[in-house]
Parts: structure tokens; C-alpha cells; sequence
């Protein structure tokens, strides 16, 4: 069934939620608002899916009375997206909208009690916290892509692209329309576009009514290394210490092939009145030893445990307590490896000393916020699949807070010592909740945001529940049944098994734009989705046993939880399954299709590596291949793992295919190249299988635009129908 869908004015949208301050310059047809939609039946549709508001960033006022926060909404109609922020009491009252400009507007930050700055076009403004007053506090001639103000109100950072030419040489002056590229080393592009500029950050003074002065330093002058780092650091690299004088910040100085191999990133502490920096995590001596370039690093001098206690591996995301005596961040251990176990360590600033306070948590942190005490730091972590909240004190005494069916994201900390955070799972997606924490460390949660309420009213909901089985070396594995709405267990339904991508990344309560359970199983199927071998909340010998064998095991526990499903669910019409994951779930895809002997009807890979050779040179971040495969493929004395990487790749088995299969590529994804997609379609069509590609000239790894994401989810969908009904 087809859905109405109406996009709303913005002299509607004015009319139905709140007074707003009236657009003038921009034009009225461009601004997109909150999307009114009336459905035809209880079915989540991709037209609904896209109309649905995205919450994004948000930030709480100093006297923790109020919340701003950004939503974005789609336009299928105009292929594009736009946010608005809006601001409410802390108790979830009062919800008004604040920005209507046509344009894009931001990251609200509160600078006091009753002033909001926020990003608009590429510079910072403010307005009052009803969104009247509005005023242009910089002018860098739209540079800006984040900033942060300093606790005292006297200073901020913004972060600004510089240009950067070391790796890709400047385009001769007298050839100004040359689109050729001199590249003399790698790291040449980046998850989707080439390298020719990189972030830092600078430094601004701030004058009367926080207007930010014209001349800005560069903290990282003359240094060809990025701040926040590619491809998805943003402002939360970078912290200001309370009093005002210090900058922590992440950065990762390496360049080139160096770059290219390595995950070694530093939390930087520099010194506003004096530009001294310091480096936290290693000594000033610390030089780092030799690498061979085509091994993993794993087994490499880097990575002795004499070295180790260097933070040789991924540190980001600094936070100072309020105190001002700690900075704690996110930190893996090994160089090489960006799917480590992500720990909490914690520096004292006074003595230098550092500890590691979540050693009894056998997972990863995602995220944390200090507590007013500053002894205590709650955070968040995946644990048997769900993303709940943790303490821990500075002892690494750690207790659990929420124990829901459900994801909770990015934690901010309210004045009283209460907790915002984000929520979703598979039927509900993002909303803002309060969580009050009680003396005996219960918390209770409370709902503040009801964004979707007008479309997820009009729905049918499906369940979801949590099944172990045994795999095939005797371990017990979890997987998630996602059933559909009116759910009858009398009938047999078509059933998928998903993959996972990753290949450490957790199978949780996720919500998602694109692979999104919600509208799968809306359609009339069943999802078998198991955390199976190489993902994380299983402990960290279960998480790391995919390196070096990404066709072992792991495509053993795909069989087992689809083969147990089919056994003890009646439900479950084993004559009608599908196979289907991105990026290391395309891979599996690829794998399974040479050997699933005959279980499955069709599959769909989207964004797979289908050539392992091929895809060792081709993807732009070397460390990942080195560390998954153990050797280049070139390589004589390459250890056992590698040859049965590389003998065991999809594109070897292709005479085993004998089922039909969708390939999806994005030609601007540069983590995986869309040569693999099309190598594994073209591959298909010589052997005669049924097969369809769906390429994307201007995607990358995802799918953003909104007329590609619904073109997706029918592709996908007619697809599953051509060959399972």
C-alpha cells in the first residue's frame, strides 16, 4: 500500500507547533519541516520511514532547566535533507521549535542560561533561547565545521579545513581546470573523497556579547596532521579544561604510508597562554620502533607489551572531570587493530599517572560523561547485545545501571547529576530520555521526546527476542528473532538471515535508515540475526576470533543460528530463506552463496568484498587488511591465517554459485571499491545465475540521499519478492 505523505510548509509548520521568527531572505519552498503522513495501512513503507525526524545533537543549559536539540527532516521530493533545532524544559515540556531558516542550522550549544549558538551555513551564530536576537558571531566566510566555546566564555575553538597538498600535489597555476591528480603517497582519499584539505583547529578570542575576533591561531600550526581525525571525528576530539587554560585534543601525527598502517592516535594537552604541547599518552622520548608495512602489526615490536603501556593504539574523545584534576578517554590497547576493546582510561594531571577503570567490563565503551563528583563516569556499553549504561569509579569498580531490551547512545550529564541519553531499538527510533539515578545507583527512565509519535501511532509493532543455539565447535551463540506485527505461529513465514558488518560490530538493538528490521519484517518476514563469531558483549576471546578467519567459524555460526531457527521454530519456512548483510555482511553473502548447499533462495550484498586480493590494495586504510588477513597476498612467507584468507576468497568459489543474488555498490565508497561489487555481479551473469546490480555514482559506503534510500528498500524489497513468494 501506498502512503499520503504531505510535506509541511513552513507557514504550517509555524501554525501547528510554535511561533517562529519569519523568514524573509530565504526561500519558503525550500525550507523542510516536519513531515505529515497518513498511512494506508498499519505497514512501515521506505516513504515512511524517510519522513520520519532524526534527532541529532544537543546540549543542556548551565542551570539544567532546559534542552536544545536538532532534528533533521528529508525531503523525497527535493533530494535533500535539513535540520532545525529546537528547545524544551528538562522535563520534556514545552517542545518549540527555534530555527526556520531554509538553511541548515545546528549543534545548539547554550553560552549561558538564556543564549543558544548553534552552526548556520558554515558559521556560528547565537539567539536567545526562544529563538529570537539572532546574531552572527563569526565571520571566516563559511569555514566553519564545529567549534566549542571555553567555560569562562573568553576563547573558542572552530575547526576549519586547511589546504594540504604533501600527499596530493597542487594543480599547476597556468592548468586551473586540470582534473588530474600527481599523488606521491598514500592516504590519498578517505572513506569518500580525496585528501586535499584537512581539519584543525584554531583558536579565537571572544569579545562583547560573544561576537569571536578575527585572527585565530592555529593549534596545530604548520603541522600536517588533522584535528578532529578522519572520517568521522567531530568536536567531541577536542575538550576544554574547566578553568579555561588548557585544550585537550586528538590527533593522530602520522602521514602517508605511516598513516595508512597505523591507529595510533594521541590525546594531545595544549597550553593556551604559553602554546606548549604535551603529549598524555606517551613520554617525550617515545620514539616508535621500526614496522614491515605488509604484516600485521599484531606480532610487530609496536605492539610488545613493553610498548603497550604507551597507548600504541586508537585514543580519542577526551573529557576533563569537573575538578579539573582528571582527563579520562576512549583507548585501545594495539596498534593496528581498530576494532580493539575500547577502554576507559583515566590520566591524573597532577602526578601523570595513568589507570584504566572498566578492566571488569569484557566489552567496549561508546561513549561516557563524567559525574559531578568526579570520581565516578557512567557510560556506555554493549553487553548479550543491547547497549545499556554503566558506572565506574576510579577504582574500576564497575555496576550496571540500565538493564533494557533496548540501545542507549551518547551520554550527556545533567547539573543535578542526572543523565540524558539517547534510546532506540528496533521499533522505536531515537528519542531523548532522562534517566534519574537513585542513592543506590536505580535509575529510572523517563521519555522526553516523542519525534515519530505521529507515524509510529499509526503502525503495528513487531517483537523481538533474544535465542541461543550451539555452533558447530560447541559454543553457545545469541541470536535475535525479529517477528512481524500481527504475528500469527501458526503460519510459516519467509525467513532472512542477516550478516553483519564490521566485522566487530554488534548485532544490537539497533536502528537503522537502511537495514532496518522494522520495515523488513512489515513486509511479512522473519529475521534470524546472530551476534556470531567477531562481535562484541560476548567477551573479547569471542569478539577477536574472526581475524584470520573470516570464512571459518564465523560462516559456520551464520549456518548454525539459520539451521537452528529453521529446527525449533515452526514459524520458520526453511523452503523460503534469504541471505543478506553490507560491508563484512556482504562479504559473508558472497561466501555463503559457494556454500550454502542449497539453503537459501537468493541473497543481497551490498558494499562486499568479493576479492580479498584486490580488496588488500584497493581499500584506503592498509591497518584494517594487515590486521584481518595477516600478510599481504604477495608475500612468500605469509603465515598460515593469510592463505586461507586468501584461498578461501568468494571470488575462488564462484563456480560453486548456483543461486540468484542482488549486488548493491556505492562508486564512491573507497573502503571497500565498487569494482567489488561489480566483479561479484559480473561474475554471477557469465556463470548464468539470476542476478541484478544496483550501483550508486555518488554514494559511498551508506546510502544518504532520500530518492537513493527509498530506491534501495524497493530494490531490495522487489528482490526478496521475485524470488521467495
Amino acid at each position: 500500500m501506498k502512503n499520503t505523505l504531505k510535506l509541511i510548509s513552513a507557514s504550517a509548520f509555524v501554525a501547528t507547533l510554535a511561533p517562529l521568527c519569519s523568514c524573509t531572505s530565504d526561500s519558503e519552498q525550500e525550507f523542510i519541516g516536519k513531515n505529515e503522513i497518513t498511512l494506508q495501512s498499519d505497514t512501515l513503507t521506505p516513504e515512511a520511514l524517510w519522513a520520519m525526524g532524526r534527532i541529532g545533537s544537543y546540549a543542556i543549559s548551565p542551570d539544567g532547566t532546559k534542552i536544545a536539540y536538532q532534528v533533521t527532516y528529508f525531503s523525497v521530493e527535493l533530494n535533500k535533507s535539513h535540520t532545525v533545532i529546537y528547545c524544551m524544559n528538562a522535563d520534556g515540556s514545552d517542545q518549540k521549535l527555534l530555527t526556520s531558516s531554509a538553511k541548515s542550522e545546528s549543534d545548539p550549544v547554550w553560552l549561558d542560561n538564556s543564549r543558544i549558538a548553534f552552526l548556520s551555513d558554515s558559521e556560528v551564530w547565537a539567539m536567545t533561547s526562544d529563538g529570537n536576537n539572532r546574531k552572527q558571531l563569526s565571520q571566516t566566510e563559511g569555514k566553519v565545521e564545529g567549534f566549542i566555546f571555553s567555560p569562562d566564555g573568553q576563547n573558542v575553538i572552530l575547526i576549519k579545513s586547511i589546504p594540504f597538498h604533501d600527499i596530493i600535489e597542487e594543480r599547476p597555476a597556468d592548468l586551473p581546470k586540470s582534473s588530474g591528480m600527481v599523488i606521491n603517497d598514500l592516504m590519498y582519499r578517505h572513506w569518500d573523497h580525496y585528501v586535499e584539505s584537512i581539519l584543525h583547529p584554531f583558536l579565537f578570542s571572544v569579545g562583547d556579547s560573544y561576537a569571536i575576533g578575527n585572527e585565530g591561531k592555529d593549534i596545530l600550526n604548520g603541522e600536517p596532521f588533522e584535528c578532529p581525525m578522519e572520517p568521522f571525528g567531530g568536536i567531541e576530539q577536542l575538550a576544554w579544561s574547566p578553568d579555561s587554560k588548557q585544550i585537550a585534543y586528538t590527533c593522530r601525527k602520522k602521514t602517508g604510508l605511516e598513516y595508512s598502517i597505523s591507529t595510533d592516535s594521541d590525546i594531545y594537552l595544549y597550553n593556551i597562554a604559553t602554546g606548549e604541547t604535551t603529549n598524555l599518552c606517551k613520554p617525550a622520548d617515545y620514539i616508535a620502533p621500526d614496522y614491515e608495512p605488509t604484516k600485521t602489526l599484531r606480532n610487530q615490536l609496536v605492539n610488545a607489551e613493553t610498548n603497550l603501556i604507551n597507548n600504541v593504539g586508537y585514543d580519542q574523545n577526551p573529557q576533563f572531570s569537573p575538578d579539573g584534576k582528571y582527563v579520562a578517554w576512549l583507548s585501545m590497547e594495539r596498534d593496528g587493530y581498530e576494532s580493539d576493546r575500547q577502554r576507559l582510561c583515566v590520566y591524573e594531571v597532577a602526578t601523570g599517572e595513568k589507570r584504566y577503570v572498566t578492566e571488569q567490563f569484557d566489552s567496549s565503551v561508546d561513549d561516557f560523561c563524567w559525574n559531578t563528583d568526579s570520581r565516578t563516569i557512567y557510560y556506555i556499553g554493549v553487553w548479550h547485545a543491547t547497549e545499556n549504561i554503566y558506572s565506574t569509579d576510579l577504582e574500576g569498580n564497575v555496576k550496571q545501571l540500565t538493564d533494557e531490551q533496548a540501545d542507549f547512545g551518547s551520554l550527556k550529564l545533567m547539573p543535578n547529576g542526572n543523565i540524558l541519553a539517547e534510546r532506540h531499538d528496533y521499533f522505536h527510533p531515537a528519542d531523548l530520555y532522562l534517566l534519574t539515578v537513585g542513592d543506590s545507583s536505580t535509575v529510572t527512565t523517563t521519555q522526553l521526546t516523542n519525534e515519530n509519535d505521529h507515524i509510529l501511532s499509526q503502525l503495528a509493532e513487531g517483537s523481538s527476542e533474544a535465542r541461543w543455539c550451539e555452533t558447530t565447535d560447541g559454543q553457545q551463540m545469541h541470536y535475535w528473532v525479529i517477528k512481524p506485527p500481527h504475528f500469527d505461529p501458526a503460519k510459516k513465514y519467509p525467513t532472512l538471515l542477516f550478516c553483519e558488518g564490521g566485522p566487530q560490530s554488534p548485532v544490537s538493538q539497533f536502528w537503522s535508515y537502511r537495514w532496518n528490521f522494522y520495515i523488513m519484517v512489515s513486509q511479512g518476514y522473519v529475521i534470524i540475526a546472530p551476534n556470531r563469531r567477531g562481535l562484541p558483549g560476548f567477551g573479547q576471546e569471542w569478539l577477536e576470533e574472526i581475524s584470520g578467519d573470516w570464512t571459518g567459524q564465523c560462516i559456520k555460526d551464520y549456518l548454525s543460528a539459520i539451521d537452528n531457527a529453521c529446527d525449533s521454530l515452526p514459524y520458520v519456512d526453511r523452503d523460503r530463506l534469504a541471505a543478506v548483510g553490507a560491508s563484512f555482511g556482504g562479504f559473508s553473502v558472497y561466501t555463503l552463496a559457494g556454500c550454502h548447499e542449497k539453503r537459501f533462495k537468493c541473497f543481497i550484498a551490498h558494499d562486499g568484498a568479493f576479492n580479498l586480493e584486490a580488496m588488500y590494495t584497493e581499500t584506503e586504510e592498509n591497518w584494517f587488511s594487515n590486521w584481518e588477513y595477516d600478510d599481504a597476498y604477495w608475500n612468500k612467507d605469509r603465515t598460515a591465517n593469510a592463505d586461507r584468507t586468501y584461498s578461501n576468497s568468494p571470488h575462488l568459489n564462484v563456480d560453486k554459485w548456483d543461486t540468484p543474488i542482488l549486488c548493491i555498490h556505492g562508486e564512491k565508497d573507497y573502503r571497500i571499491n565498487a569494482t567489488q561489487g561489480m566483479s561479484a555481479f559480473n561474475a554471477a551473469r557469465m556463470r548464468g545465475i539470476p542476478a541484478q546490480l544496483l550501483l550508486y555514482p555518488d554514494e559511498n559506503h551508506w546510502v544518504l540521499k532520500p530518492q537513493n534510500g527509498i530506491l534501495w528498500q524497493r530494490t531490495y524489497f522487489n528482490w526478496l519478492k521475485r524470488w521467495m513468494e
